[in-house]
Order: C-alpha cells, then sequence, then structure tokens
C-alpha cells in the first residue's frame, strides 16, 4: 500500500475518532463553546466603522526611491495606507478600526512548514502584522513531510489551536470539520468581525461563488485574487536545442516527435523531462491532445466526465510508449524526485522540460544562463486550439479555519481579515517597505534592484526570500502577477510565458473549484484514490512497455466495475450546486 493510500486511510479512520472526540469538546448541536462565541468575548459595533483620517503621505511616499528612516517608520508601524494606490477593478478595502486589538490575546495557529522559513514565528511579515493588529500568534508547525501525521494526531486528541491553515485537510473537508464540531460556521460573524474579507469577497461574482458554500455558508478565509491568475505549469524550451535542431517551436503532436527526434540526434540523450513523481505524466499538456485530460473535466454539455476514460486514451498511450522506446524522454520519469529532475534539466542531457517557468527562470536563467521559450500544449491536429483543465477562479494561495476551541474569536477574525486590508495587501504581498519594497508614483508597490528579495544579506536565493520577506501562499489577497519577485525580476520572462499561455489556451473544460456534501465527501475520497491508484499502475506500465497498449480495455473495465459512474455522478451532483449558489 502506498504512503498516499495509508495516510488517506489514516485520515478517513480519525474522522470517526475525531467526529467523537471533539463533539466532547465542543457544546451540541455543532454550536462553539460558550467562551468561543464572538459576542461573548469583547465588546464592539454592529457595523465596521470607516478607516479613522491619516495624513496624506503620497506626495512624500510615492516615488521616494530614498526615504528617510522616519518616512520607513510612518510606513511600517501604522495603519497609514494614503500612499497606496488603486491598482485593479474593485477597490480593496480600508476597514482598520479595530486594530490594535482591544486585548491581550495570543493565537496558536497551526500551519504546514515550509522548508525554507527555519522558524515561522521569527517570519518578518508576520511579526510586522502581530505589530498592527496588536494581536499576537504562537504558529505551530509539524516537521516538514510529517504534516499529514501531524494534522491526523492534533484532530484525534481534540486538543485544537485557534486558527488552522489548510483545515481542508479535515476528511470530507471544511464542511465535514464543522458538522464534527472542529471548525466553527462564521456566516453570522463575518460581516461583523471581517470587514475586509467581506467586502472585497462580495466586490466580484466569481470571489462570492469560490468562497461560500453550497447551502450560502462561510466557513472559513480563502486566498482570493484581485484577478484570475495566469497559468502556471506548460512545455518550456531550451532555446539552444531550437538552434542546434534548426526548428521551430512545436506545436502538434507530430511536430513534437519530429523535434525530439532531431534533439536526440544533436546530444540531447534524455530531451523530454517527462515526468516525476509529483505527477507531471497526468497534468494534461500531452494527454490533453487527445481528450485524455488528467482527472474530471467539462465536456461540451457542461456534463462532467473522467479523462482517463476518453475515447482517444489508448492513440495517447501508444503514442507515449513509441516516445519512451525511442528514448526521447527522461529515463527516471516515474520516480524522479524535484532535485533529480533540476539536476536533469540544466544538463545537457534535456531539452524540454514540463514545468512552470517561474522555477526555470530561476533554475536555468538566473543559475545557470540557459535561455527558454514556452511552448502552447500540443494538439493533435493543425489549426486546433490548445486547451487545458487550468483555470483560476480567483481561488488561490491557502485557507483558513477557526476551531471550535478558540479562546477569542473576534480576535481570530480580526487577525485574518487584516490580510483583506489595503495596509494587509500591501505588506503581505511586498513586505517592508524601504528594504523589500518601495512604492512608485502611481501607488503601486514595488521590490527595488536592492531589494533584500533580490539581495539578501545572507546570501539567499530568489527561491527562499520570497517566503523570507513576504507571503506566497496565504489566506489573503494574493497579488501574483505584480508581487511574485520571480516574474517581475528585471529581464525575467517568466510572466509573458504564463500570460500568453492563458491568452491563447481554451478553458471551457477546467472544473471550477467544487465541494462534496459530508455524506459525499468520503465516498468520493475512497473511489477517487481507488481510480487514481488505478489508473497510475497502469498507464505507467503501459507508456514504459511493461504492458500492451491493449491492456487499456482491461484498466477501462476495472475502472467501471470500481465505481467509475458513481463517482461521475457525485461530481456531477457538486457541479450543479455549484452552478446554482
Amino acid at each position: 500500500m502506498g504512503t498516499t493510500t495509508k495516510r488517506l486511510l489514516n485520515l478517513l479512520l480519525v474522522s470517526v475518532v475525531a467526529g467523537s472526540t471533539l463533539a466532547a469538546c465542543s457544546n451540541n448541536n455543532n454550536e462553539p463553546k460558550e467562551s468561543a462565541d464572538p459576542a461573548a468575548t469583547t465588546e464592539s459595533s454592529d457595523a465596521p466603522a470607516e478607516t479613522a483620517a491619516f495624513s496624506d503621505i503620497s506626495t512624500t511616499i510615492r516615488g521616494n526611491k530614498a526615504p528617510t528612516q522616519e518616512q520607513m517608520d510612518e510606513v511600517n508601524n501604522t495603519l497609514n495606507d494614503t500612499y497606496l494606490g488603486d491598482l485593479y477593478d474593485e477597490k480593496i478595502p480600508s476597514h482598520y478600526d479595530a486594530y490594535p486589538y482591544k486585548k491581550d490575546t495570543t493565537l496558536d495557529i497551526w500551519l504546514p512548514a515550509d522548508s525554507q522559513i527555519p522558524e515561522m514565528n521569527n517570519q518578518v511579515v508576520q511579526k510586522q502584522v502581530e505589530k498592527l493588529t496588536g494581536i499576537k500568534v504562537n504558529f505551530i508547525t509539524p516537521p516538514v513531510g510529517q504534516e499529514a501525521d501531524a494534522f491526523t494526531l492534533m484532530m484525534s486528541s481534540g486538543e485544537l489551536p485557534d486558527i488552522v491553515i489548510e483545515p481542508e485537510r479535515y476528511p470530507g473537508g471544511l464542511e465535514a470539520g464543522v458538522k464534527d464540531g472542529a471548525y466553527l460556521d462564521l456566516t453570522d460573524y463575518m460581516d461583523k468581525y471581517a470587514p475586509n474579507y467581506s467586502e472585497w469577497r462580495n466586490s466580484d461574482e466569481t470571489r462570492r461563488k469560490t468562497t461560500v458554500t453550497d447551502s450560502g455558508k462561510l466557513l472559513g478565509f480563502y486566498g482570493i485574487a484581485p484577478y484570475s491568475e495566469w497559468m502556471w505549469f506548460g512545455m518550456l524550451i531550451k532555446k539552444e536545442a531550437l538552434e542546434k535542431t534548426g526548428l521551430e517551436v512545436p506545436n502538434t503532436i507530430d511536430e513534437w516527435h519530429t523535434f525530439l527526434t532531431k534533439a536526440k540526434e544533436v546530444g540531447y540523450s534524455e530531451p523530454l523531462n517527462y515526468g516525476s513523481t509529483y505527477g507531471q505524466i497526468f497534468t494534461g499538456i500531452i494527454n490533453g491532445a487527445y481528450g485524455v485530460w488528467d482527472w474530471t473535466f467539462m465536456d461540451a454539455d457542461g456534463k462532467v466526465q473522467w479523462g482517463p476514460a476518453q475515447p482517444k486514451a489508448k492513440d495517447y498511450l501508444a503514442t507515449m510508449q513509441q516516445w519512451n522506446k525511442e528514448g526521447l524522454l527522461n529515463k527516471d520519469w516515474a520516480t524522479a524526485d524535484f532535485n533529480q529532475r533540476m539536476a536533469s534539466a540544466i544538463s545537457d542531457k534535456t531539452a524540454v522540460m514540463m514545468d512552470s517557468p517561474d522555477t526555470m527562470w530561476s533554475y536555468w536563467k538566473q543559475q545557470n544562463n540557459i535561455d527558454f521559450v514556452g511552448a502552447l500544449n500540443p494538439v493533435l491536429n493543425a489549426g486546433d486550439k490548445s486547451a487545458t483543465t487550468y483555470k483560476n477562479f480567483k481561488r488561490t494561495g491557502r485557507s483558513a479555519a477557526i476551531t471550535t476551541q478558540a479562546d477569542d474569536v473576534e480576535a481570530a477574525m480580526r487577525w485574518l481579515d487584516f490580510a483583506y486590508s489595503k495596509k494587509g495587501w500591501e505588506i503581505l504581498n511586498y513586505g517592508e517597505y524601504g528594504k523589500v519594497h518601495l512604492v512608485d508614483e502611481t501607488g503601486k508597490p514595488y521590490f527595488q534592484p536592492d531589494s533584500y528579495i533580490y539581495k539578501d544579506p545572507d546570501g539567499q536565493p530568489v527561491a527562499t526570500t520570497l517566503v523570507k520577506y513576504r507571503m506566497h501562499s496565504w489566506p489573503d489577497i494574493r497579488d501574483e502577477h505584480n508581487s511574485n519577485p520571480l516574474i517581475v525580476a528585471e529581464g525575467s520572462y517568466s510572466g509573458d510565458i504564463r500570460k500568453t499561455w492563458t491568452e491563447n489556451m481554451d478553458t471551457s473544460v477546467a472544473m471550477p473549484p467544487i465541494t462534496f456534501t459530508t455524506e459525499e465527501a468520503s465516498r468520493e475520497a475512497e473511489l477517487g484514490n481507488q481510480l487514481s491508484t488505478l489508473r497510475n499502475e497502469y498507464f505507467a506500465k503501459i507508456v514504459k512497455g511493461q504492458l500492451p497498449v491493449d491492456a487499456y480495455d482491461k484498466f477501462l473495465s476495472e475502472a467501471k466495475k470500481m465505481g467509475l459512474d458513481e463517482f461521475l455522478s457525485i461530481h456531477q451532483a457538486a457541479l450543479d450546486r455549484y452552478n446554482a449558489r
């Protein structure tokens, strides 16, 4: 049994234990315990007050490339945001009346660890948020790689923190966690204690729709962007490979075969870095040309279908089996981890990567001066439009939930809500004013050339500084296109590639972020895990040539016996409810 399967079974098992354990730690009828009722923690007005009046400092901050210490302190140590411009179609809220918070409060926050941040409690952005909100926090981070087990143990123990980041780890998701008494239903408290989040999520229909349950409940705080973020993963070709082969960027599957064959002839021994243990084999990049999407998708009639069960699956598998036999793929595609893939990428073996242009900007261009270009997802026939199942529905980053054991729910909501204010947006995306970012003449923050992001005093690379001096994935308003330092670095073209992909690919097959009922969730997880394992085993063995292509027929028969139709009906019901929100 694989690690993923074991963890899933553990989580499914603990849902029963956690449900009974947590029920004993909270009141009946799924109500928060008395001390967790926001109305009982502090006295607050029924409606959020508008921002207190600040002196307008835009004339001294905008366009200032050498701010004084006094000016930096004014920006970093106060809630004054008058120097920031309105950069999007919808205005970011500025409700600060709750800060500094009126009670001495410390929140315990469970957060999966980031290997790039040795100690989250010393992260500079979070220390600044703590100072401005007046709410102290204590991050609880399990060791990297042990998050699933740590989460399971925490839930089964019944001893919960105030806030959980990535609460959807709970078996069955957020709704199941609320039903079992782990998380609070925040619906009645949002307008009162989270005015910034409420205003921002309601300022756009897509943001509203993707942050509410099918029944209209508000159960957590989601990362929600000002726009639909560009797609981030695709085909990337070394420029030198194009020059050596004398070929143009390929488009059709046949053109790709010609290019890879020629690349092998001119010295790239394993020209296509095809896949790894984290899933490139099933991302819909190559298989999408055949309509064999990696997982669920919407057909032309808006009905949910399963990619591996589509008519041209055998054609796709036959193609990849042939490419593998011809030595066009990296030999370790089925087992290579991230570090192994990157080592191959910078070697003379690889001509093409299936990866993020942000990542390859760092590994190829910045570290090894290897230029590259992006290619649209392959198509079968010339004239066909490239397509992808990836579409950003303005939901991004991470989510957060407040538990039923939170001692001061208003404080927890106020702390989370700060991330959706204009000041919070600036700090979380761009870090400290002066050392990390400045503000241009229009009121837009930017990373100056000598920013700590690019010139870290400790000599750490951008891959580390982007989480050391700012928050890259968080429950906030993420400004990915403007504040991702790998995109906006001088000379970087990773953002151009991502933008081109997004604007030139059909996303009509993309599934929105649907949610399952508590009853559906456990069955969907069970069926999904079985189908995923079955697909992985058959597809990998067929591509390797360990099974003939005709073994696909047995795979499809087994998938149907496992409950593929039931799996699809669960997804269809969830999609129908989402469309009705």
